[in-house]
């Protein structure tokens, strides 16, 4: 590929954005340093220089120095997998490459050439990271717009895998839900009405036994790859050296566990977080969480714990994505945690829990069969996309089932909303519930629970609905069910550590643990196990909202310097 593929505009203009609303914001997307901020980018950097045509990186490519241009221009151009190449933009004196992943050393998601003679100041992750901090205000401008670019280049679907498929594979679905939880581009090819797909396919020898064939920048192509294939390809698993003793490695990347990780390596700790399916939790799934302190308005769960976890990235936390947590040893000193899939373990001075909670599913017969396909235990735009102009139902009637009700309600042509009780005053914010008496698609079924789903060749085509008092039945012609029936502590994985939980499954901690030893010296948030901290959602006791987990994470950090010193204090080569 030559710099000649790129039609190059005779100005510096940047070319039209995905949104009016991102057109409105170029400014902020690509900002144009002055001469004393670019003399402070400097003491973190070093000089670098490109001829006049020479690709100065590509999509894919792991971590990409930040370029702070000097002088010359550089292109920047959309990967679309197909071997060709838009132009997004040309940056020139004054401006600097470089999206959100890049904070972390993530694969780029872009090609980049330079336009003439180019002189820049290349900054690794880790020196932007330390100008971040160094120079506040400069950094405010240099994260807000690496936040903007990621949302132009996924509007783009610029650096995403390429994923080849034919229409309906079961498969495709998982790989979409995990990419759009976690703010990654795609795009999605049946080779069947797809010349170019298909000549990928072609080109690699896939079969049907291949699909779906997954081809991510700069990486060999996979076939019908495992999420952890899929978060390796993207950047999102990245190996750590085995060695590695990690100052605090938290289990769980929800609002707890991201709130651990923000206040930790802000305070200089390293942090490794592991995280199963995507950052943010069950919290990133609402629709609209209205009752947040200093949210007037309102904000998506997915907004709230995304600027978590931007925040996390500009501190340096790494965030492992999928990495479940298999086990963990009482035992060792360091402690050890041990992951699925075979991918070892990793070493810690300290563990924070902060793994939540899975959720509930009622005892069905065919219910697996049409998990993913049919059933689903959130609601995000993609379940809502496959639900437009429909009926679906939704069974709950907590705070997270009124949020999805009412999010449906904007996709669905009807909402039919079951609950076990006469109403949803006694499990439901107020305000939500208002919202829902107001919302005219949305029909409450009061004392209504599922008694079958019924369908052919795992797509769902009629759920039996069962009135619990009069025991009658009654089919609807529904093909997309939403549970939302509470959770059970995802505590299973640590029934062999020692960690005392109650009867329910929930981490006992602080002074309500029975194990022996001296409650007077255990720290509030600490286990059964030294060390071992937990918050949120999986510790008994606690208030389950987002607030309250995001305040146990930042009071785990001062438990945790306390921790880390009395351990100094007590070890012989401190003496």
């Amino acid at each position: 590929m030559s710099r000649k593929q790129y039609r190059l505009p005779e100005s510096d203009d940047l070319p039209s954005l995905p949104t009016e609303n991102l057109e409105k914001r170029r400014e902020q997307i690509y900002p144009t340093l002055n001469d004393a901020e670019l003399r402070q980018a400097g003491r973190f950097g070093e000089e670098r220089h490109f001829r006049d045509g020479e690709q100065v990186f590509a999509a894919g490519q792991a971590k990409p120095d930040i370029l702070f241009i000097l002088r010359g221009r550089l292109a920047l151009g959309r990967h679309d997998g197909f071997g060709s190449s838009d132009l997004i933009a040309i940056l020139g004196p004054g401006q600097f490459s470089g999206e959100e992943g890049q904070l972390v050393g993530r694969p780029a998601m872009e090609d980049a050439w330079a336009v003439g003679t180019l002189d820049a100041l290349a900054l690794s992750p880790e020196a932007l990271r330390m100008l971040l901090v160094a120079q506040a205000d400069l950094g405010e401008r240099i994260v807000r717009a690496m936040i903007l670019r990621r949302i132009v280049l996924v509007r783009k679907n610029s650096g995403g895998p390429v994923i080849v498929a034919p229409h309906g594979h079961p498969r495709v679905r998982e790989l979409e839900r995990f990419l759009s939880a976690n703010g990654h581009p795609y795009t999605v090819h049946d080779p069947a009405q797809d010349p170019a797909a298909a000549g990928l396919a072609a080109l690699h020898g896939a079969t049907a036994a291949d699909w779906p064939l997954v081809l991510c920048p700069g990486a060999a192509p996979k076939r019908d790859p495992s999420l952890v294939e899929l978060g390796r390809c993207i950047g999102l698993f990245q190996d750590t050296d085995p060695a590695k003793i990690w100052d605090v490695v938290v289990v769980g990347a929800g609002p707890a566990g991201l709130a651990t990780a923000v206040y930790a390596a802000s305070e200089g700790l390293s942090v490794l977080a592991l995280e199963t399916r995507a950052y943010g939790g069950q919290a990133a799934a609402s629709a609209r969480i209205e009752n947040y302190f200093g949210f007037p308005t309102g904000i998506t769960g997915g907004a709230l714990t995304g600027r978590a976890y931007v925040q996390a990235e500009k501190f340096g936390v790494e965030v492992a994505i999928p990495a479940a947590a298999a086990g963990l040893n009482p035992a060792s000193r360091p402690l050890e945690v041990v992951l699925c899939e075979g991918l070892g373990q990793v070493r810690a001075r300290t563990v924070v829990l902060a793994c939540g909670a899975r959720y509930r599913r009622p005892a069905l017969a065919n219910l697996k069969r049409f998990e993913g396909r049919g059933v689903y235990y959130w609601a995000s735009p993609i379940e809502a996309r496959l639900c437009k102009g429909s009926e679906v139902i939704l069974v709950g009637g907590g705070n997270s089932a009124g949020q999805g009700a009412v999010f449906l309600a904007g996709h669905a042509s009807k909402v039919h909303m079951l609950v076990r009780r006469g109403g949803l005053a006694e499990t439901m914010s107020s305000y939500l519930v208002s919202r829902i008496e107001a919302t005219p698609n949305i029909e409450l079924h009061a004392h209504a629970d599922i008694a079958a789903l019924v369908g052919e060749e795992g797509d769902l085509q009629t759920v039996r609905v069962r009135d619990i008092r009069s025991r009658q039945e009654r089919d609807f012609a529904v093909r997309h069910v939403f549970l939302f029936i509470g959770a059970d502590p995802n505590t299973g994985w640590l029934r062999d550590s020692g960690i005392e939980v109650d009867r329910n499954g929930f981490i006992c901690t602080g002074r309500n643990v029975a194990a022996i030893g001296s409650a007077a010296v255990r720290k509030a948030l600490e286990t059964s196990v030294p060390g071992v901290f937990a918050i949120g959602d999986v510790r008994a006791e606690s208030t389950k909202r987002v607030a309250a987990a995001v305040g146990e994470g930042a009071a785990v950090v001062a438990q945790i310097h306390e921790f880390l010193a009395e351990a100094q204090a007590a070890s012989p080569s401190s003496g």
